[in-house]
């Protein structure tokens, strides 16, 4: 048995491998970037090691490193999660020329599954379904729309996880389409190589987790639906699959053991598909590693995929007979995301403020966060993951949507309350769903979410902020009972029986009549509010406003911004009358009040300047493009203008407040 793994991954998939490594009594050792060093997965493993800054390529990319540092560390074994260098070949040689054990396949079957294209062929071979597809150099690619038609769809051919996808529908976007592809591809995966195949109109996305050793035993776990996706990553998985009928499963079932059989295929794996209206289905790629939604067959399967991928990398056949494995209930996984669904996803990096994960029966967190942990612009954005288990598809949605209702993170943007619409949504809960449900119903998601938000009145969030404000000014000994300190009391020379306020995007007086022990009175906008019965306990904050009980979290960041959640809506508040405390503060104050100055949404790193000095520029055009948690960023111009001064240059990392480019006037 390995007797000590390096895990050559950051985040949840660390974590988790340490979990079942504890359990199996295996020692773990952690590697971290330097801006990684408070992470979870690093305080969990027996031992922690820091290899590089920032950059992936000096850190999580970096082969020659990781395998130093698995040496210099005594270890026996490799997990390389998923991501990085998971389905990298170069790196399965590595460990192999080093004597130690990689927790995966060998790298010929990688090299043969790994790379898309490389795939197709081998399955079109054996009889396997595939779409239509071209490979080349760029002018073949160019002319891929006249031999198999639009829409097309490019991918990295060693690309995972939905990174270096895009559908074009329109040929004039087909050649900077290509560009974008192979430039995300090489960042991500370290190759280039591109190619199209022809996409398919509302398909499903299923996929099948297969297991083999090394004496050619080959079983599959069964399916995962995995349709509803954003920016073609997945976002909501379940199994079983609500699509497949038993004979459609036994089918797919075996024609993924026939992938695994006849490549000699050695550890976990999955083989996806594209199923059509008429439940056709076609070899889409395999991912020869375990994949983000494994928890979804482990909780209908009772099998601890990780446990039995470090059985087999030990040597061991596969203790599993297919006949003795069944599907028990229904588990869905939500994956939650720092992302802001009213603008098209963008991800959403920061420090969270408050973060407090439901507690309930029949739910999984997976997930490589701590307490007010900061998500960082550097890596993707998901959070952690959620899976709720059920007798029936029903059950485990509603304890889903429970969960999701009792799932509080502030200060940053998440998906949170887009996942609970869109289970509730009648296309999700009668199936009828595809890859294309995001496109087709965001909207209207979005604008229910917007909905629930304006049925919560106003004064219950302003109210709960001004008691959680006093009170923690109380508190903090900057209003103290019996203090002669003006100073203290009034709050910079402002009058607390007068205080003013933004909420969201409005501004409110509000006139403190009554602040006592026993109620405290307001009013706002000539209506008085009477407040009872509050009670504080942490961050949440249960109190009464006209007879009407509310319930509500509340915390601020460093910056004097606050966040108030009632009834699953987060709404923005920031006292007004105070001076900013902190220079940070006083800047983000001023951000953005000057069209002149163009800052990039987030952190990150500039990989395109489409522009010089001295060019005239109209409202809309691309600027240059922030890479940012695995995305490309498009800064565009606010309006026309001239580009007076580009304040950086290219692979320079930015933060928020750097005015990136200075604009002026354009005299007509």
């Amino acid at each position: 048995m390995i007797r000590k793994i390096l895990i050559a991954n950051r985040g949840e998939i660390a974590v988790r491998v340490i979990s079942t490594a504890k359990k199996l009594g295996i020692k773990t050792v952690a590697i971290y970037s330097r801006i990684d060093h408070d992470s979870l997965h690093v305080s969990q493993a027996d031992d922690a090691y820091s290899i590089g800054e920032i950059e992936l390529s000096d850190t999580y990319l970096n082969i020659g490193k990781i395998i130093d540092t698995a040496k210099r560390a005594g270890c026996d074994a490799i997990h390389p999660g998923y991501g990085f260098l998971a389905e990298n070949p170069l790196f399965v040689d590595a460990c192999d020329q080093a004597g130690i054990i990689f927790i995966g396949p060998r790298s010929r079957v990688m090299r043969m599954m790994g790379n898309k294209i490389e795939a197709r062929s081998f399955t079109q071979k054996i009889g396997i379904p595939i779409t239509e597809g071209v490979t080349g150099d760029h002018a073949t690619l160019m002319k891929a729309k006249d031999k198999i038609g639009l829409p097309l769809l490019l991918k990295a051919a060693a690309g995972g996880g939905g990174k270096g996808m895009r559908i074009v529908y329109n040929e004039t976007e087909l050649e900077e389409a290509i560009e974008s592809t192979a430039r995300q591809a090489m960042a991500y995966f370290g190759d280039a190589t591109v190619y199209i195949e022809k996409y398919l109109e509302d398909p499903r996305h299923i996929e099948f987790q297969i297991l083999g050793d090394n004496y050619g035993n080959v079983i599959h776990l069964f399916e995962r639906e995995c349709s509803i996706q954003r920016r073609y990553q997945k976002i909501i998985e379940e199994s079983p699959s609500p699509t497949l009928t038993p004979a459609l499963r036994q089918e797919m079932g075996e024609a993924a053991v026939k992938i695994g059989k006849e490549t000699g295929y050695n550890n976990a794996g999955t083989i996806e598909f594209l199923v059509d209206k008429n439940r056709n289905f076609y070899f889409l790629e395999m991912n020869t590693r375990i994949q983000v939604e494994h928890p979804v067959t482990e909780m209908v399967t009772g099998i601890d995929i990780v446990e039995e991928q470090i059985h087999i990398a030990s040597g061991n056949k596969l203790r599993l007979l297919q006949q003795n494995l069944s599907q028990k209930g229904h588990a869905i996984e939500c994956r939650i995301y720092a992302e802001d669904p009213e603008s098209n996803f963008q991800p959403s990096p920061g420090i969270m403020t408050h973060y407090k994960e439901p507690e309930l029966s029949n739910i999984r967190i997976d997930k490589g966060i701590g307490s007010k942990t900061e998500i960082k612009s550097s890596f993707d954005p998901m959070i952690c993951k959620l899976v709720a288990w059920g007798k029936e598809r029903n059950d485990a949605t509603q304890i889903m949507i429970n969960a999701l209702s009792e799932y509080i993170i502030h200060g940053i943007k998440t998906n949170i309350g887009y996942l609970t619409k869109l289970l509730q949504n009648p296309a999700f809960v009668e199936n009828k769903i595809s890859t294309a449900f995001c496109d087709r119903h965001s909207s209207d998601i979005v604008s229910s979410i917007k909905k629930d938000k304006l049925k919560v009145p106003f004064f219950l969030p302003v109210i709960g902020f001004l008691l959680s404000n006093l009170h923690k000014r109380y508190h903090d000994g900057m209003i103290t009972p019996g203090s002669r300190n003006v100073w203290k009391d009034i709050g910079y020379w402002r009058n607390l029986m007068g205080m003013k306020l933004k909420f969201e995007q409005d501004e409110y007086q509000v006139h403190i009549l009554h602040n006592k022990n026993e109620y405290f009175e307001v009013e706002i906008h000539g209506h008085k509010y009477v407040t009872t019965d509050f009670i504080f306990h942490k961050n949440k904050l249960e109190f009464s406003v006209n007879g009407n009980h509310c319930a509500a979290y509340i915390s601020e960041d460093k910056n004097n911004n606050a966040f108030v959640s009632i009834n699953g809506s987060v709404f923005n508040l920031k006292r007004i009358d105070l001076l900013s405390e902190s220079v940070s503060a006083a800047k983000n104050d001023s951000l953005g009040t000057d069209s002149n100055h163009v800052a990039s949404p987030m952190p990150g790193k500039v990989i395109k300047i489409n522009i010089k000095e001295g060019d005239e520029v109209k409202k809309g055009d691309l600027l240059l493009i922030v890479e940012a948690m695995k995305m490309e960023n498009k800064i565009v111009s606010p309006k026309d203008a001239v580009i007076r001064k580009i304040n950086v240059s290219l692979n320079e990392r930015v933060e928020v407040v750097t005015p990136l480019i200075i604009l002026e006037k354009r005299n007509n």
